[in-house]
């Protein structure tokens, strides 16, 4: 029988033995959690086994493409990167544009397993059903950027390359994965599990293509689909701008995080914003099948990266006391380059200028300090003087210097920069995330916020509001769609109708929801196996003690402890779980 959308194969690749085989996907999975992030989870959950070292033998990293990555499907190009993470503890799983999604599908794989840790430096060259494998101590020690020059050099670019910089192989709790230069799988130390497995790169070359039922219906309505949903109006900031844009409404709203969550908004913020760094554009780019193309280049002196993103911009600029442009464009190319993500090492930094003014412990840097600032992200990747215990993260760090009540973090995941009391449903989505502090889970600013459909500044309805905001996400990321494509959130007969495109199976609207409660359920299910509870899902004192500084809409909110565990009770009773936050064993086994 032909399967349409999936390639029904998994590329299993042993990195202590140097080999690889196939198998068949689990389908009995795909028909609950689709693809990408949902099974990813899903997989993880039946071969992770509870209390692994998230950098020993035992720990695997998955990547997970889902059934619309390698079709016409708009913004579909991306892939799950996944794994247990070693700055939490919890299940991680990450998404990663550019075109390897595509080429992994193309070679004929719905997912890849990396197993194993290998004697010495290596990386993975995977071409079709050709699976090889060479040594790369020459490369160890590079840059992630350096690596995938000389990669791309030697193979060419039909390629995709996925690397890791110093900040891998050193084993940061903030490390990331690198993919076509430019785009990132960065949180939760996801690079870390790939440095931990002595793997410094895998390349990536497809040939083939994606089956669908009926290839020329398929495509006329896909384009319709791309003009009355994609192609908006609204939309034209994402190609215009990027997240730069972001600043902002963000400003505007008064949740853009100023001196280490201090403050709301950044007096000084037009120095900066999408306008000023828009002058500096020099090119755009877009992931694999993106009908928008969000990427823009930059150049400011000799400091060149693609975005910023709206968090680098944020952690690099207001939240660290700095206005400079080049800075900011600096600080997003040393981080790619030294393979760390830009939130948590920013975050941690910015953790850093405060103790040090509190004079708690001096780390020889302050707020405003932009050399120092840059200086920072390489002795964190290389784990330099007090860069190594910062590389840990501002859990690790607070907990061993104190400062603990304004550490930024959850479940020792760094906060994304959307000040959480100017957006106390984003308290409650950083809280319950899976994988720690995440905005991807539940973007609660868009109500709160940006649409003003719930009033910010109240606890009624945020369990409601966060659930299904939540669902919603992990549909949209189980089909492996861009963020960007923001009329399908909520769009579940949209959602079903791609499903049933491009597997020629009988999706519904009903069906799509019911896997976005099972995608979410899965991640607590793998957490609290491994111990997580109520007791995990909080706000650093910050948020509850302090009164936010400064002018904006925001200024003076804070979130008092009750309201917050009104939330929490509030979400954790339409998940079904108890009151402290745990699972039945019966809803448990109604998902596996």
């Amino acid at each position: 029988m032909t399967i349409y959308g999936y390639q029904n194969k998994v590329l299993r690749i042993d990195l202590k033995e140097k080999k690889a085989s196939t198998e068949p996907l689990r389908m009995d999975f795909a028909k609950k959690y689709i693809g990408s992030k949902g099974l990813a989870i899903r997989y993880m959950y039946e071969e992770l086994k509870p209390g692994i070292d998230p950098l020993g033998e035992d720990n695997k990293l998955f990547l997970t493409t889902g059934p619309l990555t390698g079709t016409p499907v708009p913004c579909s190009g991306k892939l799950s990167v996944a794994a247990k993470s070693p700055a939490t503890g919890t299940m991680n799983d990450c998404s990663i544009g550019g075109h390897v999604g595509i080429r992994i599908k193309f070679a004929g794989y719905d997912m890849i397993i990396f197993e194993g840790i290998s004697e010495e430096p290596c990386y993975v060259v995977i071409e079709d059903d050709k699976v090889e494998f060479f040594d790369a101590s020459d490369l160890w020690g590079m840059g992630s950027h350096d690596a995938e020059a000389v990669l791309a050099d030697k193979y060419g670019t039909d390629y995709s390359i996925m690397s890791i910089g110093p900040g891998g192989e050193k084993l940061s709790n903030m490390a990331c994965i690198n993919s076509d230069y430019y785009r990132q799988a960065g949180r939760g130390g996801i690079g870390a599990v790939m440095g931990s497995k002595k793997m410094k790169a895998v390349l990536i070359k497809g040939t083939g293509g994606v089956k669908v039922p009926d290839i020329e219906n398929t495509t006329d309505k896909i384009l319709e689909i791309l003009h009355e949903d994609v192609l908006l109006e609204d939309n034209t900031f994402v190609f215009d701008e990027g997240t730069t844009a972001f600043l902002e409404a963000c400003g505007d709203g008064g949740i853009v995080p100023y001196k280490n969550f201090s403050q709301g908004n950044d007096p000084e913020w037009e120095k900066y914003n999408g306008s000023v760094l828009m002058q500096y554009r020099e090119g755009k780019r877009g992931c694999g099948s993106c009908g928008l193309g969000c990427g823009n280049f930059l150049k400011i002196g000799d400091a060149i990266c693609e975005g910023p993103e709206y968090e680098t911009i944020a952690v690099a600029g207001p939240n660290a006391c700095i206005t400079d442009p080049e800075h900011i464009v600096k600080f997003n190319e040393v981080c790619d380059n030294m393979g760390v993500d830009t939130i948590s090492t920013g975050d941690t930094i910015v953790w850093a200028m405060e103790m040090t003014e509190k004079g708690i412990y001096d780390f020889g840097i302050r707020f405003g300090e932009a050399d120092k600032m840059i200086e920072m992200v390489e002795k964190i990747a290389r784990q330099e003087g007090v860069g190594a215990d910062l590389s840990r993260g501002v859990k690790y760090c607070s907990e061993k210097y104190g400062g603990t009540d304004f550490a930024m973090q959850v479940k020792g995941l760094e906060f994304p920069q959307y000040e959480p009391r100017g957006s106390w449903g984003m308290a409650l989505s950083y809280a319950i995330s899976d994988r720690g502090a995440c905005h991807m889970r539940a973007y609660a600013p868009n109500e709160e916020v940006f649409a003003a459909s719930i009033p910010p500044y109240t606890s009624e309805g945020k369990g409601e509001m966060v659930y299904k905001l939540q669902v919603s996400n992990a549909v949209k990321f189980s089909l492996c769609i861009c963020d960007f494509w923001g009329t399908l959130t909520y769009n579940y007969e949209r959602m079903a109708e791609l499903m049933r495109l491009v597997t020629g199976d009988d999706w519904t609207a009903d069906d799509m929801f019911d896997v976005g409660v099972r995608v979410i359920n899965i991640g607590r299910a793998f957490n609290q196996r491994e111990g997580f509870n109520r007791a995990h899902d909080t706000i650093p004192k910050r948020l509850v003690k302090e009164a936010l500084g400064g002018e904006g809409p925001a200024a003076g909110q804070k979130i008092p402890q009750e309201a917050f565990d009104d939330m929490l009770d509030q979400y954790y009773e339409v998940m079904g779980w108890d009151k402290n936050g745990m699972m039945p064993e019966e809803l448990i086994q109604s998902i596996l």
